[in-house]
């Protein structure tokens, strides 16, 4: 059921689906006053979270700052690779596909050839409502051996559902083979908050490697100040999924 609910509420919580809500319901309602305040507030909220400075700003609050390699001053044994970047929607299924999150997968094998991790440990199943059997950590791992990874050097985990599930079986997964100091979790920076804390909560706190940036340098150009952008309402759709995932996680004990 907390499966269920956390998927559709990431949903519900999206700016568009906010703001279509608004201007559906100034649409059915009756009384005059209330429609404005309903078209008022859709337009207001439309401009907000399409504000590129804004969502720059907060995104930048919220995300965990990079760690820079030459900060790395030893070797960990595991990279922990959690999933998030493949697409499973396009075809054919002769390759992997990787989305936006790419930087999960290039960071990760950049840590290896430089020899800050030994071995990497691939964390994900499938987070569909309805599984259809693609596992994801599963394709993560093929293409981290395309690229020169070894076999042997590489750990799946795809049974996990979420980012909960996921510090359950990694934590199992390695707990009689390295300490949690000798591990990297690697996830987006957006992520990262949520990830820190569900893997500590699971007994298995690790060292932070954030990846996978939305924000930039503080800009005041005209556009970004102004010029309404989708790329602005996709990092509040972003931002509005981790922190009810958080949320969500901290009411059931997750964190």
């Amino acid at each position: 059921m907390f499966f269920f609910l956390s998927k559709t509420l990431g949903y519900l919580v999206r700016p568009l689906v906010i703001v279509c809500g608004l201007l559906l319901a100034a649409w059915l309602t009756k009384k005059s006053g209330r429609r404005k305040f309903l078209l008022v507030s859709s337009f207001i909220l439309l401009f907000f979270f399409s504000n590129e400075f804004i969502a720059n700003e907060v995104m930048n609050a919220w995300e965990i700052k990079a760690t820079p390699f030459a900060q790395l001053e030893r070797s960990y044994t595991y990279g922990i690779l959690l999933c998030g970047a493949a697409k499973s929607e396009v075809g054919p299924d002769d390759r992997v596909y990787i989305g936006t999150a790419a930087d999960r997968v290039n960071h990760t094998l950049q840590l290896y050839k430089m020899g800050k991790i030994q071995k990497v440990i691939v964390s994900g199943g499938s987070g569909r409502l309805i599984d259809i059997g693609e596992r994801e950590a599963d394709e993560l791992a093929s293409l981290l051996q395309l690229m020169g990874v070894p076999a042997e050097d590489i750990l799946v985990e795809n049974v996990s559902r979420n980012t909960h599930e996921s510090a359950v079986e990694v934590a199992k997964l390695l707990d009689s083979r390295t300490r949690p100091s000798d591990c990297l979790l690697i996830t987006s920076a957006s992520h990262m908050r949520r990830s820190l804390a569900t893997f500590s909560r699971a007994g298995w706190p690790c060292t932070p490697f954030a990846v996978d940036f939305h924000g930039h340098f503080r800009k005041y150009t005209f556009d970004v100040l102004f010029i309404p952008k989708v790329e602005a309402m996709v990092w509040w759709q972003t931002l509005l999924k981790e922190w009810t995932g958080y949320f969500a996680y901290w009411v059931a004990g997750y964190i």
